[in-house]
């Protein structure tokens, strides 16, 4: 196997080196996509040498000087194309319309995403379900105390992880805290702002019931999921929803949408709430604050839905099925 990617100035650093032989074309980022989705060149060949298939993980679609399989996160640009940007917006559209024109295999990482596929006309026999995993890894108690010690963070907190989008329904979830008024506890936001947000912006400096620590290293993230009452996860559309099946692993019960992928997920060890309706969160939210018994209740079903449905053995199998199939092996 080998990566392939855009050139870049500097190599990444740990945590994110990537774990596989990687070749680097020499346009920058920018210029590579708009180069494949326009012009469909330059090959992966070109660095990479002969292939027997390509995949391509993300939206970036290169040209299918082999067999090709694009795996399709979410059409959330479809959904609710005024969450993005137009520039997001053209990008996007030009990738599903190299998705549904040039790959033999698309590949979901769950039933809504490939329903969703299924509607902008992608052939059934294309589609494949692949949903993704997480390390399975539970935290030690004391790691997490550690960590919660260390940001200086309430005894009992509720935790938000993500990148600061509109689809993330951050507005909705911060409403919804407000309507609980809980003094002593604390709205915890993890993850970097991304568009359309003005996440520290949105903040009243005086309110020290919600903390943003912004992004925070891979093992911080696991082990606040392991120390937090709650993972609130409201968004209003995901192609899978990662946070939730983390949260899960971590034996923590999670509040998320009734609707789209994260219900899927989480099934029936999640509190499913209309992620439109800032009170059904605060209702859900009081429910599981206020019945530690039952939040960890649920918080174990969750770990063991996670362990026995979302397995990296199930993921690598579908994917390298998938790989066989392109190479016609």
């Amino acid at each position: 196997m080998v990566g392939i990617s855009a050139w870049h100035r500097n190599l990444p650093e740990e945590p994110f080196e990537p774990g596989i032989e990687v070749a680097g074309l020499r346009l920058p980022r920018v210029g590579l996509y708009w180069s494949w989705h326009e012009m469909r060149r330059p090959s992966v060949e070109r660095v990479a040498g002969p292939v027997s298939a390509i995949h391509a993980t993300g939206m970036a679609v290169p040209p299918r000087s082999a067999p090709l399989a694009v795996t399709v996160n979410d059409l959330a640009f479809l959904r609710h194309p005024d969450h993005f940007t137009p520039r997001g917006l053209r990008f996007f559209a030009r990738s599903l319309e190299l998705t549904r024109n040039d790959a033999d295999i698309v590949v979901c990482p769950s039933q809504h995403t490939a329903d969703d596929c299924l509607r902008v006309g992608i052939d059934a026999d294309r589609v494949r379900l692949v949903p993704y995993w997480s390390d399975d890894r539970l935290v030690l108690p004391d790691e997490a105390d550690e960590v919660r010690q260390r940001f200086g963070l309430a005894d009992q907190f509720v935790l938000w992880v993500g990148t600061a989008e509109p689809r993330k329904n951050l507005a909705g979830l911060l409403e919804a805290w407000q309507l609980l008024g809980r003094k002593g506890q604390q709205l915890v936001l993890v993850g970097p702002d991304g568009w359309k947000s003005n996440l520290g912006g949105a903040l009243a400096p005086s309110d020290q019931s919600i903390r943003l620590l912004w992004f925070v290293a891979e093992a911080d993230k696991r082990a606040l999921m392991q120390a937090a009452a709650a993972v609130c996860y409201p968004s209003l559309t995901e192609g899978f929803g990662l946070p939730v099946l983390e949260a899960m692993v971590q034996g923590t019960p999670v509040v998320t949408s009734v609707a789209g992928a994260t219900a899927e997920v989480a099934g029936s060890t999640g509190v499913l709430v209309d992620p439109t309706n800032p009170q059904e969160i605060a209702d859900a939210l009081t429910g599981l604050l206020n019945a530690p018994d039952d939040a960890a209740r649920l918080g174990k079903q969750g770990r063991e839905r996670a362990l026995a449905e979302f397995t990296w053995q199930r993921t690598a199998e579908g994917l390298m099925e998938i790989y066989r199939e392109l190479a016609g092996l």
